[in-house]
């Protein structure tokens, strides 16, 4: 999992998915006859699920095939439906952010959000976790901002740190595995290889590999979903936006599409806020660029820090992700 040239671009999918806790989530069928699905109790399919195959166009959960679509059940969905999905994120679809950060919300409103180079925003809070995002960039000479992209990502939850980043390299290089991961303070190796995989020992949490590099599947129980790649701004990216690239940095960024289960009415973030049910976002349609302010309210001032001016839902939450911080944060807080 190392890479031997810092930040490349790196192809990552990461999916946080809601289906099973500790247990295998395929209890019979697989690549012939459809699989049958088992949810955790208390979800809204658990009594239902058992009954659920999977359509015929995806019949397996983990296909052998890494681009092959897959078979999913969301267990915290009413609707109880097995549908096929793709191992890839969708730049247009909901819960999205791409390029020099564009995002689409939970409303289904694009909009860009630029924060700052080298600076840490808070893109989704809420009362049972946190995603922080760290941006790059750069500021060609005249410009009145950066042009910025997500280089990294740190997710809390209850007592827990996971952090994943694309490690600099200067070209892209799709046969190396650029990713770092780091699990509670440790570094997590994971090993090359489709379907490589390590879950907590909680069984809450879960990294799988899809294909033998740059691509993984991120389970995070009854919570969230995300689905992310990692790229380089190429040149031609680079030719028409006048970006001003550095010949010695590729500048790898994240590409990552969420989902999420469960959110509470008052989630925050760059992107959490427009999940929130009377949401009247003042994005303006129509225009080729739509910016969303807020740097001052979700700035942050590390990848693992659960504050920000907007953060807390409530004070229970806050007081939770504070004290179970872990302490090496808690001395930069």
């Amino acid at each position: 999992m190392k890479a031997s040239m810092g930040y490349y671009g790196v192809l990552v999918v990461f999916v946080f998915v809601a289906i099973a806790v500790g247990i295998e989530t395929v209890s019979a069928g697989g690549e012939k006859g459809g699989s049958l699905f088992t949810c955790p109790p208390g979800s809204p399919c658990y009594d239902r699920c058992r009954n659920v195959r999977c359509p015929a166009e995806c019949p397996s959960t983990r296909p052998a095939n890494p681009q092959a679509k897959f078979c999913y059940l969301d267990c915290y969905s009413r609707k109880c439906e097995a549908v096929c999905k793709s191992p890839k994120h969708e730049c247009d679809g909901k819960g999205s952010g791409c390029y020099d950060p564009r995002f689409v919300g939970g409303d289904g409103v694009m909009f860009y959000f630029h924060g700052r180079k080298g600076e840490h925003f808070t893109l989704v809070s809420d009362t049972r976790f946190q995603i922080n995002a760290r941006f790059i960039g750069l500021r060609p000479a005249g410009r009145s901002r950066d042009f910025t992209w997500i280089q990294a990502l740190g997710f809390m939850f209850g007592s827990h740190r996971f952090t994943v980043d694309a490690v600099r390299a200067e070209r892209w290089d799709d046969a190396v595995d650029h990713l770092r991961f780091v699990y509670d303070g440790e570094p997590l190796e994971l090993p090359e290889g489709h379907r490589s995989s390590w879950r907590s020992p909680d069984g809450l949490f879960t990294v799988e590999r899809i294909g033998r590099t740059n691509s993984v599947t991120v389970k995070l129980e009854g919570m969230a979903e995300a689905l992310l790649t990692v790229v380089p701004v190429t040149e031609e990216d680079d030719r028409i936006h006048k970006y001003q690239k550095p010949t010695d940095d590729c500048l790898a960024h994240m590409e990552v599409q969420f989902r999420f289960q469960e959110l509470s009415a008052k989630v925050e973030g760059v992107l959490g806020r427009t999940y929130q049910p009377d949401y009247l976002n003042p994005a303006k349609r129509g225009v080729a660029m739509p910016v969303l302010g807020g740097e001052d309210k979700y700035w942050t001032p590390s990848l693992l820090s659960p504050r920000c001016s907007e953060c807390a839902a409530d004070s229970r939450k806050q007081n939770c992700l504070l004290t179970t911080h872990l302490g090496s944060e808690l001395q930069t807080l």
